[in-house]
């Protein structure tokens, strides 16, 4: 018997055929009725999930800060995916929305901090910062003065003839004292950095001096002659205004420019001296000295190069040994110590021409170096020095079709000097005021997720053989973060103790050599083995950050962690957009000695140097604005992290986004989250074409923006690119 589901029912049993199927067709409509009502309920209810979970408008002061600064540089009626760059940034004018505006921002915060009145402790890091600060902004007492405190500082240095005042001192005492106590650097610059190769330790550096005025006999003829005739003018002007007899003033000004012009005729340039392996020699002081060496201890050249000639033939006309002990100060030198020479055959030459003036015009060389020192210090003397200066810079740059510096008020200068001079002082000051903790920690916070990102984006890069990805790996996570300012300067006991040498008074310019002396002194301590921390490169206000491969640390300053690259408050697409991409960029530099020329012999070599030639042909195609030139072989290194940055900041931002919620947009832009993302990013970038530094490594800002981007598949997705728009190319390289 089977189950009673199956078991036959009789006849008696059954219900009526047509009733039974009036049934079915009701339950059917029924069943379909709730069905759509159950879907329909549905329905609303995601729509209302989604949209209470969708990005909210950010409406804190700060966003409505940023909201106008976007709205005041991009000009929206520009398509997006023809040219991102005006979309962004096409109404921006000189340095606004740029890294410069920033910087300006940051020292007028910094002038906010030394004009608030406060009572410092007498003798403080802070009142002598501040009563710096305020001599310097006191035009009435610098003009009072007149040129009475730079003669004072000229018979210290034995006078010159121009004044008929002058007591012929030897040649290496003014030059000792000059570098030493003034830090002018007549004939060739001297300063400590770090060897270029491991172990990266410091290494006094031997370099040319540095010339602002461009006196090229390359030039053309027309043109080289009003040059020398405005420079004469100039040196002129300073040597009436010293109160030199005119006709003593215009020889002596015509001599120093025929020493200058030698000099910058003996300078050979850099690509000059890369493209013949001679970057630079390694030497002791001794062997610059002209003295005999053993025979194994001739110079070393970097890259290898022959044997150097003879030691007779170098630069016996300075005395080595006095004058960098002197400007080095409190390190110890010997005859031994080594030198890393830039240029040698440029101290070779100097040395000859200096021996040929002490021999027939030694008076004309004092004048020299006293002319080119009143030049550097005319910054701290009245307005008549200043405006001969200025005046002179103009009309160069006009004859050499030099873009016009403008014009800085007095209080940026001022607050420059005193950052300069005072910098652990103002740095706590700077930081208490603009670079909270929470800001700290929400900046940490978003470093700690970019770096996750590239440790997850090495685990897939196809040229990299499994040893370089490891040890690439353990480079990441051995790799030492500093932000805000040095952690030294922070605390209040060690910066008080950095001012004891600074004496101000009696007028602006002895207060200003003596804080010349005291930086000079901390800068050399820095570089002690009994100095324990990271030397910082820039201050904490400036707006740079970078990686030291000597101490394999990457810097973010305060000043850069500011509006409109970072705040807090803003969207996270806003944050890593601008910083987040700053900060990729600066940890890629990790890595730039693979992607040079036998840089990892163990890697997939053709892989890599196709990406490289890839990401070469896709910047070559990129259109430029007219009138802005482009060299990218010097440029690749920093092109490479400009797209690598942009693909791992937007990687963390695609994971933040997946595993967290409550993200925001800014209000009335229209921008969804990953087109806000994309829009910061070209946000830091702008800049008005054209107004880049000659020696910048970085490509012009057009390039800057549309390069990473077209070579971002989401960008195109996201903003709808149609194929074989500018910025929706056909093809893309995958490098990092």
């Amino acid at each position: 018997m089977g189950p009673p589901w199956n078991q036959e029912r009789s006849p008696e049993g059954r219900l009526p055929t047509e009733p039974g199927g009036r049934w079915s067709t009701v339950r059917g409509v029924l069943i379909a009725g709730l069905l759509f009502s159950v879907l329909l309920g549905f329905s609303v209810l995601l729509v209302y999930v989604f949209r209470s979970c969708g990005p909210s408008p950010c409406r804190t002061p700060a966003c409505w800060d940023l909201l106008a600064r976007y709205l005041a540089s991009g000009n929206t009626s520009v398509a997006p995916c023809t040219d991102f760059f005006s979309f962004a940034c096409g109404k921006a004018k000189g340095t606004d929305y740029s890294f410069q505006a920033l910087a300006k921002e940051n020292k007028d915060r910094l002038r906010k901090i030394l004009e608030t009145p406060d009572s410092w402790h007498l003798g403080s890091g802070e009142e002598k910062a501040f009563q710096f600060y305020k001599s310097c902004m006191d035009t009435g007492a610098i003009e009072a003065a007149g040129a009475a405190p730079l003669k004072h500082v000229i018979e210290e240095l034995g006078g010159w003839r121009i004044s008929g005042n002058w007591t012929s001192l030897d040649f290496n005492r003014t030059l000792s004292l000059l570098m030493s106590q003034y830090g002018y650097f007549p004939f060739f610059r001297a300063y400590l950095q770090p060897r270029p190769t491991p172990p990266y330790t410091p290494i006094i550096q031997i370099d040319q001096p540095e010339f602002d005025v461009p006196l090229k006999q390359e030039q053309e003829q027309k043109i080289y002659a009003q040059i020398v005739r405005e420079y004469l003018a100039y040196l002129y002007q300073l040597g009436t205004l010293l109160g030199g007899d005119p006709t003593k003033v215009q020889e002596h000004a015509f001599l120093s420019i025929s020493i200058t012009s030698q000099l910058f005729h003996f300078v050979k340039p850099l690509e000059q001296r890369r493209a013949q392996g001679k970057l630079f020699h390694m030497v002791t002081i001794d062997q610059l000295q002209g003295e005999t060496p053993s025979s194994a201890s001739f110079p070393q050249s970097y890259p290898p190069q022959p044997l150097c000639p003879s030691s007779k033939e170098m630069a016996p006309a300075i005395d080595w040994l006095s004058c960098l002990q002197a400007t080095f100060t409190p390190m110890s030198l010997s005859p031994s110590q080594l030198l890393m020479v830039h240029d040698l055959e440029y101290l070779k030459n100097m040395s000859q021409l200096v021996e040929e003036q002490l021999s027939k015009h030694r008076d004309f060389l004092q004048s020299h170096m006293i002319l080119g020192l009143v030049r550097t210090l005319s910054p701290a003397l009245d307005s008549k020095f200043q405006e001969a200066h200025r005046s002179l810079i103009q009309k160069l740059g006009e004859l050499t079709e030099r873009p016009a510096m403008p014009a800085r008020p007095r209080w940026m200068k001022c607050v420059e000097e005193t950052g300069a001079f005072f910098e652990p002082t103002l740095a706590a000051l700077f930081v208490r005021e603009a670079f909270s903790p929470s800001t700290r920690s929400a900046a940490m916070e978003l470093f700690t997720a970019i770096k996750d990102a590239l440790l997850s984006r090495l685990r897939r890069i196809p040229w990299m053989d499994e040893k370089t990805r490891k040890e690439a790996q353990n480079r990441v996570t051995q790799l030492q973060v500093k932000m805000g300012a040095p952690e030294w300067v922070l605390e209040p006991s060690l910066a008080r103790q950095e001012y004891k040498d600074i004496q101000l008074g009696p007028n602006y310019l002895q207060s200003f050599l003596s804080c010349v002396r005291s930086l000079r002194i901390r800068i050399v301590q820095s570089f002690l083995p009994s100095f324990l921390y990271h030397r910082w490169q820039v201050s904490p206000w400036g707006v740079n950050a970078y990686y030291s491969i000597s101490d394999h640390v990457v810097v973010f300053p305060a000043g850069l962690l500011q509006p409109p690259f970072f705040h807090p408050g803003y969207p996270r697409a806003v944050n890593f957009g601008a910083a987040g991409s700053i900060m990729a960029h600066e940890l890629l530099h990790i890595f730039h000695q693979l992607l040079l020329p036998r840089g990892c012999p163990a890697c997939d070599t053709r892989a890599l140097q196709g990406a490289l030639l890839c990401l070469k042909r896709h910047y070559a195609a990129i259109p430029l604005p007219s009138g802005t030139s482009f060299n990218e072989s010097q440029m690749f290194l920093e092109n490479a992290a400009d797209v690598g940055g942009l693909a791992i900041a937007l990687q963390a931002y695609s994971k933040r986004l997946l595993w967290h919620r409550g993200e925001t947009v800014l209000p009335n832009l229209d921008l969804s989250p990953q087109q806000l993302f994309f829009r910061s990013y070209a946000q830091a970038m702008c800049r008005e074409p054209g107004t880049q530094e000659p020696h910048d490594p970085h490509s012009p800002p057009t390039l800057r923006v549309h390069g990473p981007l077209s070579n971002t598949p989401a960008f195109a997705r996201h903003f709808h690119c149609p194929r074989g728009a500018l910025m929706n190319p056909s093809s893309r390289c995958q490098l990092w």
